[in-house]
């Protein structure tokens, strides 16, 4: 089988502890785009959390996309184009607020380069900001800032309390939305049936390829979907184990350039 799409979830998988693309990482991914391989970028991140690294291995020059809020907008981010999006109604944030409120933990969203939030000073907003490179815009009320439909909320707050809260709210919006924790401390709020390999099935539509042509690798739970979908699904070393189970094939881990070592082995 000759693979032509190689799909990469980005904390754990592309980036290292530091959340850097190391340079073997970067060359290697650079090189089998010249050699005719599509790269897709699959993440949780908002959009502009995922430019730096799109722009870092030339997404834009090889016709590369970009699969953000974990697949609820896919952009082709040589052209530009919004091939997909799914949004949250802004009817339902003020539900989301209140019941973030009453539980006594932070609601996010996003808008361009900012995380809009009612504080700046939670610690778990701040690693959010520094994931994804965004400011931070401080606002009196969240419901009256993010008056308008939003591809994803984010609760955050201490893991024993998110741990509670997901049931709660899965009771609740859980026949509207997606709701379910990518960090013991991230609780994700997106639109209903939002998944990384949703998106992609979406995608090849739109390319034409197969599931059969995809390698797709990562490490966490929300790429479970994917690796399983993906004519081969590549867990990282450092993969829940959940994940690894579920893979084809197991890489080295995201300290040690697993992504290029797949690059090495499957598309050279």
């Amino acid at each position: 089988m000759k693979y032509k799409l190689l799909v990469l979830d980005l904390d754990g998988t592309l980036t290292n502890s530091k959340k850097l693309i190391s340079a073997r990482t970067r060359s290697t991914l650079i090189k089998a785009q010249e050699r005719g391989i599509t790269i897709v970028l699959a993440s949780g991140r908002p959009t502009y959390g995922i430019v730096p690294l799109a722009e870092e291995l030339k997404l834009a020059k090889f016709g590369g996309y970009i699969l953000s809020y974990n697949g609820g907008t896919i952009i082709n981010w040589k052209t530009k184009e919004l091939i997909h999006e799914s949004l949250i109604s802004s009817e339902k944030l003020p539900l989301l607020h209140e019941m973030a409120i009453k539980n006594g933990v932070e609601i996010i969203s996003y808008q361009n380069e900012h995380i809009i939030s009612e504080t700046s000073e939670n610690e778990y907003i701040l690693y959010e900001a520094f994931l994804n490179k965004m400011v931070i815009k401080e606002v009196d009320s969240f419901t009256d800032a993010v008056s308008f439909p939003v591809p994803k909320c984010l609760i955050v707050g201490k893991p024993e309390k998110l741990q509670d809260l997901e049931k709660e709210m899965n009771t609740t919006f859980g026949h509207e939305m997606s709701i379910y924790r990518s960090e013991p401390f991230f609780l994700e709020l997106v639109p209903l049936n939002i998944d990384k390999a949703k998106s992609l099935q979406k995608l090849l539509h739109h390319t034409g390829h197969t599931r059969e042509e995809m390698i797709a690798c990562g490490d966490g739970f929300n790429d479970l979907s994917m690796i399983k979908f993906a004519g081969m699904g590549v867990a990282m070393a450092n993969a829940q184990p959940v994940v690894r189970e579920a893979s084809d094939y197991i890489t080295l881990s995201n300290e040690e350039d697993g992504v290029a070592h797949v690059v090495d082995r499957f598309l050279n």
